[in-house]
């Protein structure tokens, strides 16, 4: 081999091992954005409602394709548009679902008559409000933030349509010490 095919060889492996990078770039890039759009979505916390399991300034991911598979269960954690504001967005557990029965006595909740055991909120974050029996509505759920004592959730705007909500709180992924699955 002479050294004009041995420079063109060089030259060829170079171009090929560009091309096999920007080829593994765009199909990232592209991996990343539907993930993004169709699955995961990052989000931010702000705020304190939902204390201890989320805290102000959390990020965490957001299944936004659960839903399309399965039913929205009572203690999810979900991620909707503020029924006053679609700008905004808001995370809450969800307590009652469509059809329940729901009260608060004293800060007690309960579905269908009986006691919720909310082991998720905290003796300290508890709150004294009441509210009388409601029926929650069909399409609609009944969702509260763990931390009751300054939590503005369906106590105060009412059940949260279907339509509104657009994910399930999935993962926390910073800060490192609260890292993990949302509970």
């Amino acid at each position: 081999m002479n050294e004009d095919s041995s420079q063109t060889e060089i030259k060829s492996n170079k171009r090929s091992h560009l091309q096999l990078w920007i080829r593994d770039f765009v199909i990232s890039v592209v991996a990343s954005f539907f993930i993004i759009t169709f699955l995961y979505q990052p989000v931010k916390v702000e705020g304190t409602s939902m204390q201890p399991e989320l805290r102000d300034q959390d990020r965490l991911f957001v299944n936004k394709f659960a839903y399309n598979f399965e039913k929205i269960s009572r203690d999810d954690v979900v991620v909707f548009y503020y029924p006053r504001d679609t700008t905004k967005s808001y995370i809450k557990r969800v307590i009652a679902l469509p059809g329940d029965n729901i009260r608060i006595e004293d800060g007690r909740v309960y579905v269908n008559s009986h006691r919720v055991d909310e082991d998720y909120v905290p003796s300290q974050f508890r709150d004294t409000r009441s509210m009388a029996d409601m029926v929650v509505p069909q399409g609609e759920y009944f969702v509260m933030g763990d931390h009751r004592s300054i939590s503005s959730d369906s106590r105060d705007f009412g059940p949260v349509t279907r339509k509104l909500i657009y994910g399930k709180a999935a993962f926390i992924y910073w800060p490192a010490d609260n890292m993990g699955v949302v509970h």
